[in-house]
């Protein structure tokens, strides 16, 4: 279910904002019945008139992208930078990023206007494991790497357990590749890890989240995922969140 000003604003009828106002004017009714309240929540059957006209409900679109550096993860930036959204010229529906990959990382992210999958897969408590290659300087000692396994403090707490892998390290260029997974979504959590064991991250790239990669796809390409895709990722998270309640 989902919020009914956030249904009217996704069917490009208004701003939020404004779909709020028309809410509270009693111009929107449900079902047949007018609604003033702004907490109510629709499903996709709900029959919902804006001033007496039938609102079309966006169907729900699911897409993988191969993020950029250089482009940030949001629909707009103030600062009139690339921006996620821009690789869809061609999708009329109003999608999101479902979390975020920083600026100046690569890799896989996910949009949606299914603001139920959106929540369930970027909560905290409940996020599927994803998958980073990352350059760092220096070579990391074993030890180094257990502490990431265990887990470390930060500034917003002590890290979940990490699933860590030496790829390979040039001792003559004072450098590694390291392979870490995480379920967590903290800002920039896998550069301040790094940055907790002495080994800055030189460049970062997300490769894998939950069982989706970035196969046969090259920056800056994207795919629509599969509704079997979808109903795995579903699973996914909502094991996750079972399991760490």
């Amino acid at each position: 279910m989902e919020r009914l000003q956030k249904v009217i604003a996704h069917a490009g009828i208004a701003s939020r904002r404004n779909a709020e106002k028309l809410i509270l004017e009693g111009s929107v009714t449900v079902n047949g019945k007018v609604v003033q309240q702004l907490g109510t929540k629709v499903t996709a059957s709900d029959r919902i008139e804006v001033n007496g006209i039938p609102l079309e409900q966006e169907g729900k679109r699911y897409f993988l992208l191969y993020k950029p550096r250089g482009v940030i993860s949001a629909v707009k930036d103030d600062k009139n930078r690339k921006v996620v959204t821009d690789f869809f010229p061609h999708v009329k529906e109003r999608i999101y990023p479902i979390g975020r990959l920083d600026y100046d990382t690569s890799g896989l992210l996910l949009l949606s206007n299914d603001g139920e999958f959106t929540n369930l897969l970027a909560h905290p408590r409940y996020e599927v494991e994803k998958k980073y290659v990352a350059k760092v300087k220096g070579v990391p000692l074993r030890e180094s790497l257990k502490k990431l396994e265990r887990g470390v403090m930060l500034e917003d707490g002590k890290t979940a357990p990490a699933k860590v892998k030496m790829l390979s390290f040039d001792k003559r260029k004072g450098t590694a590749i390291i392979e870490i997974a995480i379920h967590e979504g903290r800002n920039r959590q896998v550069r301040r890890m790094m940055d907790a064991i002495g080994h800055p991250v030189m460049k970062l790239k997300r490769e894998q989240y939950g069982s989706l990669t970035l196969h046969g796809l090259n920056p800056g390409d994207s795919r629509e995922l599969t509704p079997h895709e979808v109903k795995q990722l579903r699973t996914l998270a909502e094991t996750g969140k079972r399991t760490r309640i």
